[in-house]
């Protein structure tokens, strides 16, 4: 059998084939971290991973969990194919599952916010702001980015590609695939555009007013505090869809920021 090159390549593989592709994504350090067997089935023979990724589907979503029944996942993802055969990241994300959660993703009736994008929960926004969580979380990470990264450039190049495609939905993950190599097939502009507005004369320093929680003053100068009054829609809207891409084993990025710290 020919060697896959797309998700759609691997959807169609027996069961077993798929899953050992779709293990290649998750960093064996996220493992040893939590304590989590290699082959993601817990003592009792309960899987630990959540994988959709259908016989004729082009798209896979992932879920892995520290233990059965945990409330988030340790790592989840959601890859696509694009139109020319490329990977393409639209959604992934890592939680520390023994972290306090901060109900960001919720409302108080149950309602997913699609992670604050749709609609926001802010009393438990302005917890996570206060402990220093970005927008988006609901725990800490568990501070293995560059490793996952890593392991994802390894499962990228086992599939014959040499670049693959992110869309960052925060200001804050855009100028974090910056640092770490990563360029812009659209939006640079518009990153520009914002480190501009937070600069000395900036057209976004006077709405950072304190009229919320997010829009401190001290926010100019961070990323993750920029994130948030960006979350809080200062641009008058939300943040726009972006597209990134990284060349394997490129590693120095270009950022938008001017020596902006975290």
């Amino acid at each position: 059998m020919t060697k896959p090159s797309t998700i759609g390549g691997i959807n169609r593989l027996p069961e077993a084939e798929k899953r050992a592709y779709y293990q290649h994504i998750i960093p064996p350090a996220l493992l040893a971290k939590y304590a989590i067997p290699d082959h993601l089935i817990d003592s009792q023979g309960r899987d630990l991973l959540q994988l959709k990724a259908e016989p004729g589907s082009t798209q896979v979503e992932l879920a892995l969990y520290h233990h059965y029944q945990a409330l988030d996942p340790v790592i989840f993802g959601h890859l696509t194919d694009t139109l020319q055969g490329q990977i393409h990241i639209l959604l992934y994300g890592m939680n520390d599952p023994t972290a306090r959660r901060y109900h960001v993703d919720r409302l108080p009736d149950g309602e997913k916010t699609k992670f604050g994008t749709g609609s926001r929960n802010i009393p438990e926004e302005t917890a996570a702001l206060a402990a220093g969580l970005a927008p988006g979380q609901v725990r800490r990470g568990p501070g293995l980015f560059k490793e996952t990264l890593k392991q994802f450039e390894t499962f990228v190049a086992d599939l014959g590609h040499k670049l693959f495609f992110v869309e960052p939905l925060y200001y804050h993950v855009a100028v974090m695939f910056e640092w770490h190599g990563f360029a812009y097939q659209n939006g640079k502009s518009t990153m520009k555009a914002i480190d501009e507005g937070f600069s000395p004369g900036g057209r976004l320093l006077e709405k950072l007013d304190g009229s919320s929680p997010f829009r401190r003053p001290e926010a100019a100068s961070s990323i993750r505090l920029r994130s948030w009054a960006v979350h809080d829609r200062i641009l008058g809207k939300p943040f726009p869809d972006l597209t990134m891409y990284k060349i394997l084993d490129q590693h120095a990025g270009v950022s938008t920021t001017d020596q902006v710290k975290w």
